[in-house]
């Protein structure tokens, strides 16, 4: 819509978690490097946790464009709290079929699927989104599957993603065995100030525009409105830009923001994050 009004070949702040336009923020940057370690070094487990909208879906479409030629991914993003048994789930994720429905068919497709990529020179890495609305049983159901891995011969990793309520789970006293096997372990928390204005403007230049879109003074703003949460600084940003457009103007200035926010929470759209809880101290796992 506003596209060819501001420069731009794409949407800059679409919701759409594309790899492409991943910020390098210093710790997006050490997140992506530690799952990459973790999948490259054979780490059996790995935990990714953040807010929601804190880009850990976009670090995952990263990581799995750049080894996707290494290894065989079953991703699983679509968790809820009536899963009763994960094994079906892993089974439709690689596009696997079973002799029949039963509990044994389902996890002998399963290490038969694994031995046979790891035959072909390729492990199998499970990723599970929105983990945090798995059940204790489920997890530790994820966990007897990874026993499916010898001394000498790991076939499967799993990587576990999910809110700071995941932390929590894994913390508790009765999921120490599952924790402590968490060889590769981040917290994403919201981006600073800084950040927030290097994050606009980053992703103005990858959709081919200019830096200069918005005032320094609605770089600071949005930090402000947003919290520094990637998803909600998108929203905001987008809707200006479509304000902007309306209006026919070029650069977006403080008032036309602050119309873009008074707007959307009116009409309670937007969460007002003056009051935000922040994420202090983060549960550790495995200790």
């Amino acid at each position: 819509m506003y596209e060819r009004f501001y420069g731009f070949s794409a949407r800059p702040f679409s919701l759409t978690p594309d790899p492409a336009f991943l910020f390098p923020s210093r710790q997006h940057s050490m997140a992506l490097t530690l799952l990459e370690y973790g999948i490259e070094s054979q780490a059996a487990f790995g935990l990714l946790t953040g807010e929601v909208g804190s880009g850990k879906t976009t670090l995952l479409r990263r990581v799995m464009r750049d080894l996707e030629s290494q290894v065989n991914v079953a991703f699983i993003s679509n968790t809820h709290t009536g899963f009763r048994s994960i094994h079906p789930w892993v089974v439709s994720a690689l596009g696997i079929a079973p002799s029949d429905d039963s509990d044994i068919a389902l996890y002998e497709a399963l290490v038969d699927s694994f031995v046979r990529e790891y035959a072909r020179g390729r492990r199998t890495v499970l990723i599970v989104d929105e983990a945090q609305n798995l059940s204790m049983e489920v997890l530790e159901e994820l966990r007897l599957l990874s026993n499916v891995n010898s001394e000498k011969d790991l076939v499967l990793q799993i990587l576990l993603v999910g809110q700071p309520e995941l932390r929590r789970t894994l913390a508790r006293p009765e999921m120490r065995q599952l924790a402590q096997r968490m060889s590769v372990d981040f917290h994403l928390r919201p981006l600073a100030v800084d950040e927030t204005a290097a994050y606009i403007q980053h992703r103005l230049i990858a959709a081919g525009g200019s830096a200069d879109v918005f005032t320094a003074e609605v770089l600071d703003r949005v930090h402000g409105l947003s919290g520094g949460i990637p998803r909600l600084i998108n929203q905001l940003c987008d809707m200006a830009l479509v304000y902007g457009y309306g209006g026919g103007q070029r650069q977006i200035g403080l008032d036309l923001l602050e119309q873009v926010f008074r707007d959307r929470a009116s009409a309670d759209a937007l969460p007002v994050f003056s009051s935000l809880e922040r994420v202090n101290s983060v549960p550790q796992v495995g200790t």
